[in-house]
């Protein structure tokens, strides 16, 4: 089973920093980021787009020549942090598209997206649900023209019943989902039940452990807090079953978000992560 890491367990490190964080004082570039991952002996890189550099020439072609280098099959990761804002942004479209583009140049065959988000998570479902749907029906030929499946995540928003009501809404074989265990946490589902439910429709994961902080309150969406992969209340050897006995071809691709404090910084939860991942997936 492949193993693989998202770019924004670095998030702090790329530029993006929670209001409630401390700024590292450095930065890292996805020169380093790919690096890294090679050296923690992953097989595949999840790239966020939103840290992509806006003017730097050639980035693509230097980033496509090192991920043949280092031989790591990307996922291009579309939508931080809101994606069309349930609807209400249907003219994201357009750097949607940009994207396939991305994938494309870099020979990646999966997208991640976010269609909705926490932003909008206490908003009525069933609006959301419908006009996602139509913005993804317009946009899905051109996908399925292209061969790129694209995984909507669940985003702290949507539960799985509704992502498969958007799925079928849509009617296409390359619309499914990416899967995030913490995600399905967060807003109330068994993260196995929900991945069973969900499995023939899991085109990426983000392999994501939680834990409720200590004081914190119930209330904000990081009270569960990420936390190395085997240290949470994720029940992670029975989530890595459901993968194996449904012969999983894909990436299990850790994600790290609001790590809390107490486990040092990201790269010391990263290491610690993949490792974990790698012993319980043999």
């Amino acid at each position: 089973m492949k193993i693989g890491i998202d770019s924004y367990c670095y998030h702090r490190y790329f530029g993006e920093v929670y209001d409630f964080q401390q700024n590292p004082g450095k930065r890292i570039t996805f020169d380093q980021f790919l690096k890294r991952s090679s050296e923690l002996g992953v097989d595949v890189v999840s790239l966020e787009t939103c840290f992509f550099p806006e003017n730097e020439k050639d980035f693509l072609k230097k980033l496509k020549d090192q991920l043949i280098e280092l031989k790591l099959d990307p996922v291009v990761a579309w939508g931080h942090p809101d994606g069309f804002e349930g609807g209400k942004k249907p003219e994201a479209v357009k750097d949607l598209k940009k994207h396939l583009k991305t994938c494309q140049e870099l020979n990646a065959q999966v997208m991640r997206i976010v269609v909705s988000s926490l932003a909008f998570r206490h908003e009525p479902h069933g609006p959301q649900i419908e006009k996602v749907s139509k913005i993804l029906q317009d946009v899905m030929p051109l996908f399925e023209d292209y061969g790129v499946k694209l995984g909507i995540e669940n985003h702290f928003d949507f539960t799985s019943d509704e992502l498969l009501e958007i799925i079928e809404k849509v009617g296409s074989s390359k619309l499914g989902v990416t899967f995030d265990s913490g995600n399905a946490l967060r807003i109330g589902e068994d993260p196995i039940e929900a991945a069973r439910k969900l499995f023939d429709k899991i085109f990426a994961t983000h392999i994501k452990d939680v834990a409720p902080l200590y004081g914190g309150n119930p209330s904000d969406w990081y009270f569960f807090a990420s936390v190395p992969a085997g240290r949470g209340i994720i029940d992670f050897p029975g989530l890595v079953q459901v993968f194996k006995d449904n012969h999983y071809q894909e990436s299990l691709t850790l994600e790290i978000d609001y790590l809390d404090p107490k486990y040092g910084d990201e790269d010391q939860a990263v290491t610690e992560s993949i490792k974990y991942l790698q012993k319980i997936t043999v």
